[in-house]
């Protein structure tokens, strides 16, 4: 699936709006319960949206790619609710953060804007169905190569720097597993594993 492209002309009037931040990996944006301040439009990198249960356990929702935003945090802030998902930079990130003031405000004097977030919110209504679908039909193992070509496709290289406990997190399952599917994976070449490294062959 594609990523968005923002109207060049929304994203230079949004460029007046808000303030650029560069992020590294890692890098927690928002918490579960935080509030929310501001909305992100990634312009370089990626940042993954997780949900995490009682537990603590996390499964990956989906990415933000470059010339998207998170529409979850736009309508979590507009119903005054605190954050519902946790977001974390998946690739150094370049991102211009919308204060929500300004975001409720374009919605009435730029069509464009609201355009942005419907098209968004259909996109994110696809990838969790999507994210359910796999879930509930497709096996582990199937989930896990799924989620290296997503990663491969994100950063544009068939070297991805990840450790078992994160794909673990992602997919909702334990490290162990991940571990077990990964030398399957490397026994049929289709993995190279490093030191937090995973190649795609």
């Amino acid at each position: 699936m594609e990523a968005l492209q923002i109207n060049t002309q929304l994203l230079e009037q949004l460029k007046q709006l808000g303030q650029m931040r560069s992020l590294p990996p890692d890098t927690v944006m928002m918490n579960e319960d935080d509030y929310i301040n501001a909305i992100p439009i990634v312009l370089k990198g990626s940042i993954k949206v997780m949900r995490t249960d009682e537990d603590g356990r996390e499964i990956l929702l989906y990415y933000i790619k470059p010339g998207e935003s998170c529409v979850m945090s736009f309508l979590g802030a507009t119903c005054n609710e605190r954050s519902k998902i946790k977001a974390v930079v998946e690739d150094t990130a370049e991102v211009l953060m919308i204060p929500i003031s300004k975001a409720t405000e374009l919605v009435h004097t730029v069509p464009g804007w609201v355009d942005f977030i419907f098209q968004l919110y259909n996109r994110r209504f696809e990838e969790l169905l999507e994210v359910v679908n796999a879930i509930a039909f497709q096996k582990m193992d199937d989930r896990l190569w799924d989620l290296l070509q997503t990663k491969s496709k994100l950063i544009q290289s068939k070297e991805i720097t990840t450790t078992h406990q994160q794909l673990a997190d992602e997919l909702g399952t334990a490290r162990e597993v991940i571990s077990r599917l990964l030398k399957q994976l490397e026994k049929s070449n289709k993995v190279e594993l490093g030191r937090n490294k995973i190649t795609l062959l």
